[in-house]
């Protein structure tokens, strides 16, 4: 299997509640961190062996760090052969709870940067690889904050690449500024065959010399056998695939796709993320399944609904 081109989202793996559909029947009851952090592991360790070299975290996504760094270096895995991103911005607040009334809280300040910085670099140390601002928007002024770029050109300096991972309806918006601001390496967007608005912009930036990265391929679970629409459900049924191989396969097929996330809570659907590698997707597949598109503002507004399951 051929993985070099995936790298795997801990979102779903760091804590007990996320938005993804199908939790529960994913995790089961048992949702302590012990639990967790075995999970993790063993999703680590398939991702490994399938030869996935990109691991995605964040500040806000519970242990996550916490759980890769141990993993990291229970495997006595170099950090030379590994690349490991994470992200500023949001706080975890859920306590670890299922019903807490707030899950995480955004603040893009540079105090908070760098304090959640030097939170990243305690657990992370040499395999932190690349920092990305944690959901900008055009609207925030993130991308325009005179002590937000500095404290990120020395981070820069210091040898971490940084880039920056985009939310919402102006999602284009937002990566053009990043693309003007002229100090990122990497731009993290939504794309997906439900929500495909920011394909011009990630164009561009990958013209400006930016890596791509791409999430929500399977739009948290509604591109997937547990919801997928029904063109998409019969195009992969004819093709002997799962909908979100189907799905991913989208998105691998955008010349400006460098690496594609797996958003995996279980080995079977990282082994059904990566099986996309196989699958060839044509024009007559785009031409079919461009109507699945919706308008960004329903998309998100669709996805802000989801629940914390």
């Amino acid at each position: 299997m051929n993985a070099h081109r995936f790298g795997l989202g801990l979102a779903a793996l760091g804590r007990p509640a996320y938005i993804t559909l199908g939790r529960e029947e994913d995790l089961g009851g048992d949702r302590s961190v012990a639990a967790m952090r075995s999970r993790t592991w063993e999703v680590l360790d398939a991702a490994w062996a399938a030869g996935v070299r990109y691991f995605d975290a964040a500040r806000s996504y519970g242990r996550a760090e916490e759980f890769l760094a141990g993993w990291l270096r229970e495997r006595a895995i170099p950090a030379g052969t590994v690349s490991v991103g994470s992200k500023w911005g949001y706080a975890y607040v859920g306590g670890w709870r299922m019903d807490a009334e707030q899950q995480e809280v955004k603040e893009l300040s540079a105090e908070r940067l760098r304090a959640q910085l030097a939170e990243s670099r305690e657990l992370l140390g040499p395999y932190l690889s690349l920092y990305q601002i944690h959901s900008a928007t055009a609207e925030s002024g993130v991308l325009r904050d005179a002590e937000v770029l500095a404290v990120l050109r020395e981070l820069r300096a210091d040898g971490v690449a940084i880039g920056v991972t985009t939310t919402g309806p102006r999602q284009a918006e937002t990566v053009d500024l990043a693309v003007e601001a002229g100090i990122f390496d990497t731009v993290q967007s939504t794309w997906n065959l439900l929500e495909p608005s920011a394909g011009p912009a990630l164009a561009r930036a990958y013209e400006a010399g930016l890596t791509v990265i791409v999430k929500e391929g399977v739009a948290n679970g509604r591109l997937t056998a547990r919801a997928a629409p029904p063109a998409l459900a019969e195009a992969a049924r004819e093709r002997g695939v799962t909908p979100d191989a189907l799905a991913l396969a989208a998105v691998l097929a955008r010349p400006w796709t460098g690496v594609v996330l797996s958003g995996a809570a279980t080995t079977a659907q990282l082994d059904s993320n990566l099986s996309a590698s196989g699958v060839k997707w044509t024009e007559d597949l785009d031409e079919r399944l461009s109507g699945l598109a919706e308008p960004p503002g329903a998309y998100w507004s669709t996805r802000a609904s989801l629940p914390w399951h």
